[in-house]
């Protein structure tokens, strides 16, 4: 998926801070290479890796601010892409919102197996 997307493309070294809690979001982003951990208020981590999308959820429904902290974890090439792309983009290809809620689905079935989802 982040392979198709048409936006700012830039590499980060390992450690660098993408975006933190409470910042605007006016972005989604996207892994082309690398690993970028993103974590919650409480604590909680998730690994995003190539061809995944992170953010998205931020700039389309949650008032325009960053709910967690986005760390490159390994050097990271990403697509950026503003929040006026990224809505064009999904009413010009609605099929990528099935892609973003398989991602979605992928990702509450691996925290199911692993015991790190709480009810």
């Amino acid at each position: 998926m982040a392979c198709q997307l048409d936006g700012e493309t830039f590499t980060l070294p390992t450690g660098t801070r993408i975006f933190s809690h409470g910042e605007p979001a006016n972005a989604i982003y996207a892994v082309r290479k690398g690993i970028v951990e993103i974590i919650d208020q409480a604590g909680d981590r998730l690994c995003c890796r190539p061809g995944e999308l992170f953010s998205y959820l931020d700039i389309v429904w949650r008032g325009g601010y960053f709910r967690h902290e986005a760390i490159a974890r390994t050097p990271v090439e990403l697509v950026k892409l503003g929040r006026l792309s990224f809505l064009n983009l999904l009413h010009n290809h609605p099929t990528l919102a099935i892609d973003l809620i398989g991602q979605q689905h992928e990702r509450l079935r691996e925290q199911r197996a692993s015991g790190s989802y709480c009810y």
